[in-house]
């Protein structure tokens, strides 16, 4: 009954109940104006109603949009359901109102409820989302939306959808760069993206002018010269104000004319957050001359002077929302909490997808391949299956096709517009990518060197593996990001890092690590199939080496993530390694047979998942284990598969588990500087022998 009663006020009887003498005002119906005024009026009394449940101690967190109201209806008003997208920020209660949320729905949310539609409990409050009306499950970092909004935009574009995207921050969040690489972008590219800047001059304790080198402290201005971008200005508390803005902002975009940003002057009537007190930083006289801005009092004055509605009936009107939310709110708490078994799902897909998968398939070989060039047919065979894959990055177009041609002539099959240079930003590179898969595309990017992943890490590590689970599994972000990783190149410290011991910490992406080319192009062919994120390292070493060169598999060739590989069998000691030092591990263990020892080599891989199965199996035969690993040997991935022997096979173990590793310094220029630091077959061999004496 509750959830009935909450929608009546909101869809049913706007305008009908509160009676006055005009039936229009400000180009909008009666029905339009008093709806406009029960959603924020409905946001607000959510609001004092979560702050009430706080003191309780029944609720624990709010950020108020209280005084942002208007601009968040407006907006809210111009989009398209279920053609639009939007990434809002977390104020934007009101707006998530407009576009269908319902009391009962945020109070689950608030209250963190097993039927939380938002995120199932599993976020804290004020993160939006809707399936169906195209919101993706919004995050807490400031700024990582913009690159999405982009992403979703140019998804829109490519599959010739007339939508727009709506994306909102406040005026803090303007000083993140991600946010100038998302105008950059949409700007270039003239996509249909609406940024609004809701405005209420403080991000959290920091006043705008600590904050904004445009003139005046202005955002507007801090962001002229960018061609195709419509800046527009407004008091963002006057509700007929904001929604002629919001009118001219979506449809400039909608036209095809480029992106929209609108700077929306709000205040804030709460503290920043419930966890906050604003009257420890603000002046009095700064809170009392945004009381008198409170955009639901100037608007339903505004109604009461123009006739539109009565102040008796406003009473009623106000009273009946109150009632609706309190019952809203009670229904809420009497609602089930989440199942503590859940808590673990949906880290990855749980569609058995992955399992359905025919590998390992092959018809026949071709002609011997290079790692690159395996690579590079894995993404022709692929895009030709599948057309919504999209490949760019820096460089990635022909004639350059790719810093090590990977892409080379993959512009030219398939057209710029599936293969596409990127601006020289990582993290627009995965950020974009992010909001294009999130809208349906399967793209795959290109990071040209380890070394340069880190301005995107924020995009990897709170929005691409934090998607499907944080969402409760209703959005997913299946990005493919190819990265040359490794040294023996001669790159020096900034072009020879190696990455996965970084990103095996994240839950929610496959890594994948081959050794060979045939390896390669069925893992990157099996990576384009998935419905998870994956990181694809390449050993840049490994590109054109002999020794990583294979026999081509056919088209329906595919490797499973999870299925390590036995390159030699061996029965005195165990080698788990991947990458080049497979190769570099093969070399010792042949020298080691001549005298007369056998080594077995578990080339892994995958990174995530892990074959523990293949590990312990290996090292319960032989006894004896060395791991081995091109990255640095403190926190190296080495150390968890060491652990993990330990935990499991302690009592199968005649000796220590041992690791090999580049030593905790950087990897210099220089040739014998970079095999002083690097595992060389030498080293190795060494060591082998070593542990095999023991």
């Amino acid at each position: 009954m509750a959830k009935e009663k909450a929608e009546a006020v909101i869809d049913k009887s706007n305008g009908k109940t509160p009676t006055g003498k005009i039936d229009s005002f400000g180009g909008m119906t009666k029905d339009e104006l008093m709806n406009a005024l029960s959603m924020m009026s409905v946001s607000r009394a959510i609001d004092n109603k979560v702050m009430t449940l706080i003191k309780q101690g029944k609720a624990f967190f709010l950020i108020s949009g209280a005084g942002h109201e208007a601009t968040q209806v407006a907006f809210g008003l111009a989009m398209q359901k279920g053609v639009d997208w939007a990434y809002p920020y977390y104020r934007d209660m009101c707006f998530s109102i407009t576009l269908g949320s319902k009391p009962e729905d945020l109070f689950l949310a608030f209250l963190g409820k097993a039927d939380d539609p938002l995120t199932g409990g599993r976020q804290m409050p004020c993160h939006w989302s809707s399936k169906e009306a195209n919101i993706p499950t919004q995050s807490s970092p400031t700024g990582t939306q913009f690159l999405q909004a982009v992403g979703s935009a140019l998804a829109l574009k490519k599959k010739g959808i007339n939508g727009v995207v709506y994306v909102s921050a406040g005026e803090g969040t303007t000083s993140q760069g991600e946010f100038h690489e998302a105008v950059n972008w949409a700007s270039r590219e003239k996509l249909p993206v609406v940024f609004v800047i809701q405005n209420n001059k403080w991000a959290i304790s920091v006043p705008v002018q600590d904050q904004t080198a445009g003139k005046n402290a202005s955002v507007l201005e801090m962001m002229k010269g960018y061609e195709n971008l419509l800046r527009l200005e407004v008091d963002g508390t006057d509700f007929l104000q904001s929604n002629a803005i919001a009118q001219s902002a979506f449809k400039y975009a909608r036209q095809g004319k480029g992106p929209a940003l609108v700077e929306a002057h709000v205040v804030r009537l709460f503290s920043h957050s419930s966890s906050d007190d604003q009257k420890k930083y603000r002046p009095d006289d700064s809170l009392q001359e945004d009381l008198k801005k409170d955009p639901i009092k100037l608007f339903s004055d505004l109604l009461i002077k123009k006739g539109v509605l009565t102040e008796l009936a406003y009473e009623e009107f106000k009273k009946k929302i109150t009632d609706h939310i309190t019952e809203a709110a009670d229904w809420a708490l009497k609602q089930s909490e989440p199942d503590p078994q859940t808590a673990t799902r949906f880290v990855l897909d749980e569609s058995g997808k992955r399992d359905r998968i025919e590998y390992e398939k092959l018809s026949h070989e071709g002609n011997p391949i290079v790692m690159v060039d395996a690579i590079n047919h894995a993404l022709k065979e692929e895009m030709d299956r599948n057309d919504k894959i999209y490949v760019f990055g820096e460089d990635i177009a022909d004639g350059k096709g790719g810093v090590f041609t990977a892409t080379k002539g993959l512009s030219t099959k398939f057209g710029k517009e599936r293969v596409f240079n990127s601006p020289l930003a990582e993290a627009s590179i995965v950020g974009v990518a992010t909001g294009m898969a999130l809208a349906g595309l399967k793209p795959c990017v290109e990071i040209q060197f380890g070394d340069y992943i880190w301005p995107a890490f924020m995009q990897f590590r709170d929005e691409i593996v934090m998607y499907r689970y944080r969402s409760n599994n209703l959005f997913e972000a299946p990005v493919v990001t190819r990265v040359a990783v490794g040294g023996y190149i001669h790159g020096g410290l900034y072009h020879s890092q190696n990455v996965e011991g970084f990103f095996a910490h994240m839950p929610g992406i496959l890594i994948a690590y081959p050794s060979n080319a045939a390896d390669a192009k069925g893992l990157l062919k099996t990576s384009l199939r998935l419905n998870d994120p994956v990181l694809f390292l390449e050993h840049k070493g490994l590109y054109r080496q002999s020794y990583s060169t294979s026999l081509e598999p056919d088209a329906d060739y595919l490797v499973p993530f999870g299925k390590a590989k036995i390159v030699k069998e061996g029965s005195d000691l165990s080698i788990i390694t991947y990458g080049a030092m497979v190769h570099e591990s093969n070399f010792a263990a042949k020298k080691l047979e001549d005298d007369g020892y056998s080594v077995e080599i578990v080339d892994l891989r995958t990174i995530a998942p892990l074959d523990v199965d293949a590990i312990y199996k290996s090292v319960k035969k032989t006894g004896k284990v060395m791991v081995i690993h091109e990255d640095t040997l403190t926190a190296g991935f080495g150390a968890e598969i060491a652990a993990l022997i330990t935990e499991n096979c302690f009592e199968s173990l005649d000796g220590p588990v041992k690791r090999i590793a580049a030593k905790d310094t950087p990897i210099p220029y220089a040739p014998n500087l970079e095999y002083a630091i690097l595992p060389t077959r030498e080293k190795i061999y060494n060591e082998l022998k070593q542990l095999l004496e023991y």
